[in-house]
């Protein structure tokens, strides 16, 4: 199915409107925008271009009506008519995904794959909705997919998976190129295919010396071997391919040393199985001239990784470390950041009354106006300190975790977002009673069921709380997590250990089995220890959590982030319940297991 069929929705009876715009009152405009989407889905795009334009007579800003006419112009193969609508629509609402997804179709179809691309990599950062699940559907990448995975675990060859043409439509895939510079591929068959295409890449850098990449194949290979540091070098490999990856990268050493010249194919090879960071010499790539795509590749794998190494002495110490569970957490994030994101979190600032009215349909006087002091307890690698700082412009923010490494990737990627509002310190949780600070908003997702003690860090954070402060907490739901008892039995019978070899094979393993945790954590190494190999790891029920509130004297005001359906099947189930009452959630709970998929998040503010 081409990516024009993915988009059209089943057909059915045309209908025909005669509408004048004129006489529609503006409060009209949502009455005109559900006819169009109705017309649009039933491919009647006569009637819908009719009523969108109806619509922007009423307002010529508005940007459901824009994105519906170019996403029809589109599929017509009215191309430029297509991105000059969506460009209006961005240039109005520079989130909206579907414009992206449409324009980069749209450049994509005249052959401009490199805005193509840009606008596939805003979509995926946006939230695009299962990119690897669109990616399959290009013919390019459907036939070696295919061959693919008809052949694992055998190895072929590239004209054995993409015949005679090689890597030359592949290689032209913009989303597929987006998706790899972005974030870890999670689907099993996109991961064989590309562990085949690395394969053949190293098979290229080691017996087809004279071989000259096009322009198009060295992008790919770059891309590929993004995506490898990305997912920190989670595909499969046997020994041979660790053998000879490892005598080109100790040969790029020694070239380095002498200063030497270093075949751009083999600095590709050598990056898509170790970090070039590691070399010796590794900063002294980045002062010779490379194509593009290998100057990107170099700052993420050269470049950033030691801007944080330099940063690491800098980092300021709140509390000292010394608690036995604690310490063996830090050891596991120290050697295993988590996550290794790339995009930004995109979001809009607002008030927090504003946003849990938005979320969680929170409307209460009882909520603080304004938020000057925020904790994010537990921060990691940064990304939801970004997203406060975004979300909440004006506080100031003190960002704690106990590895030093997670805030080195987290320092650099605030710098690069230009933020001056967020503060990063190393700092134990159970230790920070010790600080002499207060805060309106105290958030720590992720993080309590990691100590030793959850529930004596959670009183930790209430003491550094103000009244009428806000907590946002994520606790691991033990219904949600049942389905993972398979895969950990499955590891300690195995006797797997915490080791990038052990969770590459004990990965296959699972694959093989077909027993697949649903985490986006298991498609990247540390996401998958942190998921099967973590060192403490507490479960938690809705009324444990029910008994904690209560004993602190905590209002609890509603869970967020749930699944598309949730809150209307809970009220459908028990009417008249509040979405606050946390017995009726438990029962709801007991009968949908995967309500929470796999975390309570959820808000509570202190009296």
């Amino acid at each position: 199915m081409g990516r024009k069929e993915r988009r059209a929705h089943a057909r059915g009876g045309k209908q025909s409107f005669s509408l004048n715009a004129s006489e529609r009152p503006p409060d009209d405009i949502d009455n005109l925008l559900v006819t169009a989407t109705k017309c649009y889905r039933n491919r009647d795009f006569a009637s819908a271009r009719n009523v969108c334009r109806s619509i922007l007579e009423l307002d010529p800003h508005h940007v459901r009506a824009l994105v519906i006419l170019g996403d029809m112009a589109q599929q017509e193969g009215r191309n430029n008519q297509a991105i000059k609508f969506l460009n209006e629509a961005l240039a109005l609402d520079p989130r909206d995904i579907a414009a992206h997804d449409n324009i980069a179709i749209a450049y994509q179809s005249l052959g401009r794959r490199r805005e193509a691309m840009q606008h596939f990599l805003q979509a995926i950062a946006l939230g695009l909705a299962d990119p690897e699940s669109l990616v399959k559907q290009s013919a390019a990448v459907a036939v070696p997919l295919r061959r693919c995975a008809d052949a694992w675990p055998r190895h072929l060859s590239l004209a054995d998976l993409c015949g005679a043409q090689g890597l030359t439509l592949i290689a032209k895939e913009p989303l597929l190129l987006a998706l790899l510079q972005s974030r870890p591929v999670s689907d099993v068959e996109l991961e064989q295919l590309l562990t085949q295409l690395r394969r053949n890449l190293l098979r290229a850098a080691t017996e087809d010396r004279n071989e000259v990449l096009e322009d198009n194949e060295l992008e790919f290979y770059c891309a590929l071997a993004q995506q490898c540091f990305i997912n920190e070098y989670v595909f499969a490999l046997d020994n041979a391919e660790r053998d000879q990856s490892r005598r080109i990268y100790e040969q790029i050493s020694v070239t380095l040393e002498s200063g030497g010249q270093i075949a751009p194919l083999d600095l590709i090879a050598a990056a898509s199985y170790l970090p070039l960071c590691g070399l010796p010499k590794a900063l002294s790539l980045l002062d010779r001239t490379w194509p593009n795509p290998l100057t990107c590749l170099l700052t993420q794998q050269v470049g950033e990784p030691l801007e944080e190494k330099s940063d690491l002495d800098k980092i300021p110490a709140l509390t000292a470390i010394d608690d036995e569970i604690s310490l063996r957490v830090q050891e596991q994030y120290e050697e295993n950041p988590y996550p290794r994101w790339v995009t930004f979190p995109s979001v809009k600032s607002t008030t927090v009354a504003n946003y849990l009215a938005d979320t969680i349909g929170l409307t209460s006087a009882a909520l603080p106006d304004t938020i000057s002091d925020v904790l994010v307890a537990g921060c990691g690698t940064g990304f939801h300190s970004i997203e406060t700082a975004q979300l909440i412009a004006n506080s100031r923010i003190l960002a704690v975790d106990v590895s030093r490494a997670s805030l080195a990737y987290a320092r650099r990627k605030t710098r690069a977002a230009g933020l001056q509002n967020i503060e990063y310190a190393q700092a134990d949780i159970l230790k920070l009673g010790s600080i002499d600070r207060k805060f309106d908003l105290i958030e720590s997702v992720g993080v309590l069921h990691h100590l030793a003690d959850p529930v004596a860090g959670w009183r930790v954070l209430l003491s550094l709380l103000r009244p009428k402060g806000l907590m946002f907490v994520g606790l691991y739901s033990a219904p949600a997590r049942k389905f993972l008892a398979a895969a950990r039995r499955f590891v300690a019978e195995n006797g797997y250990k915490p080791t990038a070899e052990d969770i590459r094979i004990c990965r296959q393993s699972l694959m093989v089995r077909g027993e697949l945790p649903r985490y986006k954590d298991f498609w990247s190494m540390s996401g998958c220890r942190d998921v099967l190999f973590h060192v403490m790891e507490h479960e938690f029920t809705i009324p444990q959590i029910k008994v904690f509130l209560d004993t602190n004297r905590l209002a609890f005001r509603g869970f967020e982030q749930l699944q598309p359906g949730v809150l209307e099947q809970f009220h459908h189930q028990f009417p008249g319940a509040s979405p606050c009452d946390l017995g009726a959630w438990h029962a709801f709970e007991q009968v949908n297991l995967h309500t929470f998929s796999n975390m309570y998040l959820f808000w509570v503010q202190s009296e």
